[in-house]
C-alpha cells in the first residue's frame, strides 16, 4: 500500500499537536485577547490570508491593540500599536529579535541564510555589522553621491523617452545603484542577467511566504522529510527549484567579484572592502556573499515600492506636487537639478518623503519576530515561542496620531505655531529593535534624491483614455511581504523645455 504525503501529515499532525499542549506553559495571568477559536485548530479558519492589517484594524477596534490568537496550537499576537510595538520589539528586542522558522521558505528553500529570515545568532550580528560599517549613516553614503546623482538623472531621462515604461525603469535603476555599491556591477540597459536573477529569486520569495497560500510543511514540520517522490510532495520539488535560484543569487555575482579581484581589475565596494579586511576564511567568505545578497534583495524591491507609491500619490494629489515644486523653485531655481547639499533648506520636499513612507507603508505587516522568552505585558502573559505580528498600516493610519491618516498631507509633518509636528513614520515604517531595516539609511537618502529630482523636473498627472477621460488610479495595493500599488496609468512629462534639458545634459 503506498503512503502518500497525506498519511504522512495526520500522523505528523497529531504527534506535533501533543508536543505543543505537553510543551506550553502555564501561567496565572490571562493571554492578551483576540477573537475565539475551535478546540485544536484555534484560529485556524479566522487568518486572513488577503489585506490582513485591515482585518487586524477591526479585530482591534473590538478586542484592543494587542491582541492573541493561535493556529494548531501555535500562539500568534498582534500588535496595532506602535507604542507597545516599541515597548516590546525595541525596549525588549533581547527577546523579541528571533525570526519563526518557515520550513518552506526557509529551511528548504534557503531564505534563512539571508537576513530577512536569519535566526538572531552570531551570523545575523556579523551581517548587520557588515552593512551598518558600509552604508549605516549619511556620511558612510557620501562617497556615492556622485552614483546616486547620476542614476537619478538618467532614470529621469529614460522616463521622459518611455513614461509609459515608468515602473520598469524605476526598477532599472534601483538595481543600478544596489548592484554597483554592492559588486562594483554595472548593469546593462538592456536585459540584464543579474538583476534577473535577483529578480526571479525575490519573485519566488514572494511565492513561498505569500500568505494566501499554504504549505503544509510550515503546518507540519515533519513534512520536511518527505521525499519528493512521494505522492503529493510537490513542494519539495517546489522548494529545490526555488533553492537553485536563490543559490545562484548569491554565488553567481560573488564569483565574479572574486574573479575581478584575483585579475586585479575589481571596482571597490561592499564586497571587495569586506573580503579585503577579512582572512578569507570559509566561514568569512560566506557571511559576506551572504550579507552582500540580502542587501540587494532585500533593498531593490522595498526602494521600488516607493517610488511607485511616489508616482501614485503626485496622480492623486496635485496639490502637494505643486506646493513642493513652488519650493524647489524657489529656493533652487531653474538653473539646476537638486542635490543632496539641499536636503535641509526643502522641508516641504522632506516632508513629502515622510508622508510617502505613512501613506504607503512597502511591508504593511513587519516580518514576525519570535519571542525567545516567556514575557509579560500589562497584566498579559506572552508564551515563550509566539509569533508576534506588528501591524505597521494601522500604526500609520491611526487616527489617533494622524489627522484624517488616509489624505496625503505632507504639510502634517512640519510644525507650526500652535500645531506640532504629527509622529515621524520611521519610528516603524522601516521595523523594530534588531531587527529594524539595516539599509533603512541608502533606502531614505536614494529615495529622497529620485523624489527631488522628479518634482524638479516632471509634471505628473492623470492619463486620459481614448475619449479624453481622466483615469483615476484605484489606489488599492497588491497583496504581498512588500506591498506595490496597483499597475495604474499616469502622465508623466518634463516641467518645462529648461527642466527637459537638465535632465538630458550629458
Amino acid at each position: 500500500m503506498a503512503i502518500s504525503v497525506l498519511d504522512v501529515a495526520f500522523v505528523g499532525l497529531a504527534l506535533w499537536l501533543v508536543k505543543q499542549t505537553l510543551s506550553r506553559k502555564r501561567s496565572s495571568l490571562p493571554l492578551p485577547p483576540g477573537p475565539p477559536g475551535l478546540p485544536v485548530v484555534g484560529n485556524v479558519a479566522d487568518i486572513p490570508t488577503t489585506q490582513p492589517y485591515k482585518t487586524y484594524i477591526e479585530w482591534g477596534q473590538k478586542y484592543g491593540p494587542l491582541m492573541h490568537i493561535s493556529a494548531l496550537g501555535q500562539p500568534l499576537i498582534i500588535v496595532n500599536d506602535v507604542k507597545i510595538a516599541i515597548d516590546l520589539l525595541d525596549k525588549k528586542s533581547a527577546l523579541y529579535s528571533d525570526r519563526p522558522t518557515l520550513r518552506m521558505a526557509g529551511e528548504l528553500t534557503g531564505w534563512d541564510n539571508t537576513l530577512v529570515l536569519q535566526h538572531y545568532d552570531e551570523r545575523l550580528k556579523e551581517y548587520r555589522r557588515y552593512i551598518h560599517r558600509f552604508l549605516g549613516t549619511r556620511s558612510n553614503l557620501e562617497r556615492f553621491h556622485p552614483l546616486f546623482e547620476h542614476e537619478s538623472r538618467l532614470m529621469l531621462k529614460r522616463i521622459v523617452e518611455s513614461p509609459e515604461d515608468f515602473a520598469g525603469l524605476i526598477r532599472h535603476a534601483a538595481g543600478a545603484i544596489i548592484m554597483k555599491m554592492t559588486y562594483g556591477y554595472s548593469i546593462r540597459d538592456d536585459k540584464d542577467p543579474f538583476v534577473s536573477l535577483v529578480d526571479q529569486a525575490t519573485t519566488e520569495f514572494g511565492d513561498v511566504t505569500d500568505a494566501r497560500k499554504v504549505w503544509f510543511v510550515d503546518l507540519i514540520p515533519a513534512l520536511k522529510y518527505v521525499p519528493e517522490w512521494v505522492p503529493g510532495a510537490t513542494f519539495q520539488k517546489v522548494a529545490k527549484a526555488y533553492g537553485q535560484t536563490l543559490k545562484d543569487m548569491a554565488d553567481v555575482p560573488m564569483n565574479w567579484v572574486k574573479q575581478r579581484m584575483a585579475a586585479g581589475e575589481a571596482e571597490s565596494c561592499f564586497v571587495t572592502d569586506l573580503l579585503e579586511e577579512s582572512g578569507r576564511t570559509a566561514q568569512e567568505e560566506r557571511n559576506i556573499k551572504w550579507a552582500a545578497a540580502s542587501l540587494y534583495s532585500g533593498g531593490a524591491d522595498t526602494t521600488v515600492a516607493t517610488l511607485h507609491t511616489f508616482f501614485l500619490c503626485m496622480t492623486l494629489f496635485p496639490d502637494a506636487q505643486r506646493k513642493a515644486q513652488e519650493e524647489i523653485d524657489s529656493v533652487i531655481g531653474p538653473d539646476r537639478l537638486p542635490t543632496f547639499a539641499d536636503r535641509h533648506r526643502l522641508p516641504y520636499v522632506e516632508a513629502v518623503l515622510s508622508e510617502v513612507l505613512r501613506w504607503g507603508p512597502v511591508g504593511p505587516i513587519d516580518i514576525p519576530h519570535l519571542l525567545m522568552e516567556d514575557d509579560v505585558y500589562n497584566g498579559y502573559f506572552i508564551p515563550k515561542g509566539s509569533i508576534v505580528f506588528a501591524n505597521i498600516w494601522a500604526m500609520l493610519h491611526d487616527a489617533n496620531t494622524y489627522a484624517d491618516p488616509m489624505e496625503f498631507k505632507p504639510e502634517r509633518f512640519i510644525a507650526r505655531p500652535g500645531k506640532p509636528a504629527e509622529q515621524d513614520p520611521r519610528a516603524c515604517s522601516f521595523g523594530f529593535g534588531r531587527r529594524a531595516c539595516p539599509g533603512m539609511t541608502l533606502a531614505e537618502t536614494t529615495v529622497w534624491l529620485w523624489i527631488a529630482t522628479a518634482l524638479a523636473t516632471l509634471n505628473v498627472s492623470k492619463a486620459r483614455d481614448a475619449d479624453g477621460v481622466e483615469i483615476t488610479p484605484s489606489g488599492r495595493y497588491l497583496d504581498g511581504t512588500i506591498a506595490h500599488p496597483e499597475p495604474f496609468k499616469c502622465s508623466i512629462k518634463p516641467r518645462s523645455p529648461a527642466t527637459e534639458a537638465l535632465i538630458n545634459y550629458d
